[in-house]
């Protein structure tokens, strides 16, 4: 679960690549969303396009990052979400709960 930050226009972007599972990165994607939170960047842009693979506890991280943002009164959104992630999400509902866009730029005027 390797991630990058940026932030882009009005939002913080967290980059995943490769495999979203579980493990102690997903303690390090937490704290680092915390960071952005406690500092007043309440727009945050999920980019799943390098992701080749997602379990349950990637999900699951995924979730905990949604609610966590909910409930500091900020909003997170999906981004570059492939066909398989996309079909992954809709056979679990959450992507009623996910705003998803194609691209982080996409995302981003999202927040506007």
């Amino acid at each position: 679960m390797k991630f990058t930050t940026k932030e882009v226009y009005n939002a913080a972007v967290f980059s995943f690549k490769g495999k979203l599972m579980g493990g102690p990165e997903a303690q390090d994607f937490h704290d680092a969303l915390q960071k952005y939170l406690d500092n007043g960047k309440k727009n945050i842009i999920v980019d799943m396009s390098d992701v080749k693979f997602v379990n349950s506890s990637g999900l699951g991280n995924i979730v905990r990052g949604f609610s966590t943002v909910k409930d500091a009164g900020g909003s997170l959104k999906l981004a570059g979400v492939t066909d398989k992630i996309s079909g992954l999400l809709s056979i679990t509902k959450l992507n009623s709960v996910f705003e998803q866009y194609k691209t982080i730029e996409e995302a981003a005027k999202g927040f506007e």
